[in-house]
Parts: structure tokens; C-alpha cells; sequence
């Protein structure tokens, strides 16, 4: 494929003025919902075979959370697109003042394999929504997603508005050389610093949704019976492979045990008789083994199983960590989960400042002290209080990182802002002109000029 010619061909359709209407981009919008809700189980099959992802977790972390977030953007668009009347001041009277939003243009969206329908469609729907044009790049790591993504998309709409590339580096190399009015990227933080160094050749913004190690601490005021199954639910998820995945553990020395006994009833709840054949696999086999090769970095006192002609590895709790081992060196993007007692919380936060900001933070506790302390010192994209995963799961609130987890945010409105760029206008009146702003400046001119401008 042509990549200049596809970027062309997508200017010149922008430029035509077609996107620009309500009716064409909520009709858009309902188009992708009703060809998501009709291929549901095309979907739900290609991510069966690329990493044995069951269909009831597909609709709740893909397709569900997709039609949801059409279903959003098309009950709001109209109120999102009308211009915004701010106030003007009195310097610049007679006038009214105004910000008007305008789709940013073309744009480019490389999602990863980990949610490979959800981070690719629910910045589609910001595109849409927002009046852009967009190539579409999901990931070869997930080639019957992909597939299934192109012919879902190749379906309802010409490649002058939305394209899908399909392939690997090659085809990502070459699109980062063209020239996009916008760049969507959701991956890892290495790539993310490529994407943003080619970007910058063409002065294109961009938003990057990259990941991090994302802190657990689970106090000794915290239900820890409840707080060992939400976390068990946020590692058995998608086998780990999430970028909010809560990545290590704090837990009070206190609770230590009970926290064990605890993870391992959640397990055994999750898997009755052990059967753990419907839990997601590992993508391929280069993460496969480095995963394996994690579980040497502390002892293993749940789960610890692993299948490597399935790239299976059950969920697995790790104690005796190091701060130094290799497990905390990285981002797991694994369904292990390593251990550090406390007694102190102070020594969380501590730890936790002193290291990039991650892209999510979860806290488990009653103590209100303790939960201002915590969110009063630690920077972090999003996070959830006595639970994980779920706050990126909504369209109210905008979800992204902060340094090194990421820039920019979507969902719901903020997935309109992120494609739309606010012009600042002045409506100014023509029936009178001041004359305090030209010269000759005169002290009357100068009195007025600090009475209004002071």
C-alpha cells in the first residue's frame, strides 16, 4: 500500500468539508456500533485463536465497553460540536467571545495486542466523533484481530475516511514517516519515545497511552478477604496482559498471611477444580518466556504453574522479592504478582515517588488518613480506592498516564477534546471602535487602559 497516497487521499476527502457535519458523523458513529454488535462473535473468535481469550471476557473488556462508548459519544455529539460563549473583557467591548471546536484532520491510530478491539475502536470513536480522518494500525502480535478489525471497518467505510493497515514494523515504520495532522498511540514506553521523536519532525501532537509498574498497597485496615479478589480479578484479567494491571503488592506485614489464604480462595472461586483451560494465554512465545524467566525472582506461594505448548501461566503470587530483582526492574505484563511487606506506609510512598510515575495506583484501605496521605504524594494516570481495573472502564471520566505512563487522555468527552482542536475567537462589533487602543496614547487613553486592564 501506498502510504503517502492514502494520506492524501484522506486530506483531500477532510479537506472537502464531509466530515464536518452532525448527521455524517453520528451516522459514522452508529454505523461502527451496529457492525461491532453484528460481528460480536467474529470477534469473539479471532481473539479466541490469537490468545485464547474466552467470549464472556471479550464482551465485557471489548465489545461491551465499545458499544458503550459509541452510545456516549452519539447521545452527546450535537452539544459537544455547538461553539462555547465565554465571557469577554470589558477592554475589548463592544464584542462577544466564543470557542469553536474543529476536527484536528488526519489522523493515525497504532493500538497493541493486549485489548486489540477496545484500544483500537474507542480511539476510532473519538475520530469519528471530533469530524477526523483516520489509518488505523492495530497490531500483527493479534493477526486474527486484525483481520477481523479490517474487515469490520473495510465494510462500512471508504478508505478516504477510515483505513485499516494491517502488517508489522515495516508497515508502523513507514507510517510514522508521513505527514498526520494527529497521532493516537497506545503501546509501550520504547516505542512511544519513537513515535514521538518522528512526530516531532512534522510538528504532529500526539497522545501517547503507555503503561508503567502500577502499585497495589493493601493496608491493615483494608478488607483483605475482598481486597486479595479484586486483586486476583485485576491479575487473572486478560492473564496480566493489561496495562493497568496491578503489577506489585505493599502489603502490611500484618495482614501478609491472611492476604495469602485469601488470594488462594479467590483462585480456587475463579477456577472451580483448578480447570484454568478458558484463562487467556500468553500473546507469543518471546513473552512467554520472559515471564517464565520473572518467576525466579521470589518464592512462589501461589499458582505457579505454567504449560509452555499452551504459553499458559496461572495467575501466581510471589514472596521474598527484592526491590533490586529482576520482577521490579520491568513491567510484568504477566499475571504475576510480587510482594513487599510493610509497616510503614510512608516507605509505599516513598518508593513509589521515587520511581517513574505509573500509569495506575490502587489503594486498599478504611483509614481516611491514610487514603489523603497516599493521594495527597503519589502522581499516577488513574487508580481505583479499595478496588482495580475498573475506573478506566467509563466514559465519564478521562483516562491516561502522566510522565513516563503517558500524555494526553479519552474516554467519553475527553476522546472528542483529544481529536479537536478549540479555536479562540473574537465576534467583534462594527458599530463602534473604541479609540483607547491606538495612538497617539494620550492620558485619558492611559487612564482608561489601567482602569480596564489592571
Amino acid at each position: 500500500m501506498n502510504f503517502s497516497r492514502l494520506v492524501k487521499t484522506q486530506r483531500t476527502f477532510f479537506q472537502s468539508g464531509a466530515t464536518r457535519s452532525h448527521d455524517f458523523r453520528c451516522n459514522a458513529l452508529v454505523k461502527l456500533q451496529n457492525a461491532v454488535r453484528e460481528n460480536a462473535q467474529l470477534i469473539a473468535d479471532a481473539m479466541l485463536a490469537d490468545f485464547n481469550k474466552c467470549s464472556d471476557e471479550v464482551y465485557m473488556t471489548e465489545v461491551g465497553l465499545v458499544l458503550d462508548e459509541a452510545r456516549f459519544h452519539i447521545k452527546h455529539l450535537r452539544s459537544w460540536m455547538k461553539n462555547k460563549r465565554v465571557r469577554t473583557p470589558l477592554a475589548q467591548f463592544p464584542a462577544i467571545s466564543f470557542m469553536s471546536p474543529e476536527p484536528q484532520g488526519v489522523a493515525l491510530i497504532m493500538s497493541p495486542w493486549n485489548y486489540p478491539v477496545l484500544l483500537c475502536l474507542e480511539p476510532l470513536i473519538g475520530a469519528i466523533s471530533s469530524g477526523c480522518t483516520a489509518v488505523v494500525k492495530p497490531s500483527a502480535y493479534t493477526p486474527k484481530t486484525s483481520a477481523a478489525l479490517a474487515k469490520i471497518l473495510g465494510g462500512i467505510f471508504p478508505k478516504e475516511y477510515i483505513a485499516v493497515v494491517e502488517g508489522g514494523r515495516e508497515q508502523n515504520a513507514a507510517l510514522l514517516e508521513e505527514h498526520f495532522d494527529y497521532i493516537f498511540f497506545t503501546g509501550s514506553p520504547a516505542v512511544g519515545h519513537l513515535v514521538m521523536e518522528k512526530a516531532a519532525q512534522h510538528l504532529t501532537p500526539v497522545t501517547l497511552e503507555l503503561g508503567g509498574k502500577s502499585p497495589v498497597i493493601v493496608d491493615a485496615s483494608a478488607n483483605v478477604a475482598l481486597a486479595a479478589r479484586r486483586i486476583a480479578f485485576g491479575k487473572v484479567l486478560n492473564a496480566g496482559q493489561t496495562c493497568v494491571a496491578p503489577d506489585y503488592l505493599f502489603i502490611h506485614e500484618s495482614v501478609k498471611g491472611q492476604f495469602i489464604d485469601a488470594f488462594k480462595t479467590a483462585l480456587e472461586d475463579f477456577f472451580p477444580d483448578g480447570d484454568m483451560s478458558a484463562m487467556n494465554v500468553i500473546v507469543n512465545q518471546k513473552h512467554y518466556e520472559r515471564i517464565c524467566g520473572l518467576l525466579k525472582s521470589g518464592k512462589i506461594v501461589a499458582g505457579g504453574k505454567t504449560d509452555e505448548a499452551r504459553r499458559f501461566i496461572a495467575p501466581t503470587l510471589l514472596d521474598n522479592v527484592s526491590r533490586t530483582s529482576a520482577i521490579m526492574q520491568e513491567e510484568i505484563f504477566g499475571p504475576l504478582l510480587p510482594m513487599i511487606p510493610f509497616t510503614d506506609i510512608q516507605t509505599c510512598i516513598d518508593y513509589i515517588v521515587q520511581h517513574p510515575r505509573p500509569l495506575a495506583l490502587y489503594l486498599f484501605t478504611s483509614d481516611k488518613e491514610t487514603e489523603a496521605r497516599v493521594l495527597g504524594s503519589c502522581s499516577f494516570g488513574g487508580g481505583c480506592i479499595n478496588d482495580t481495573i475498573i475506573h478506566l472502564a467509563t466514559s465519564h471520566m478521562p483516562f491516561g498516564g502522566v510522565g513516563d505512563s503517558g500524555m494526553g487522555s479519552y474516554h467519553g468527552k475527553a476522546s472528542f477534546d483529544t481529536f479537536t482542536h478549540y479555536r479562540s475567537i473574537v465576534k467583534k462589533s462594527t458599530y463602534v471602535d473604541l479609540p483607547v487602543r491606538y495612538r497617539p496614547y494620550t492620558e485619558w487613553k492611559r487612564k482608561l487602559l489601567r482602569l480596564f486592564l489592571r
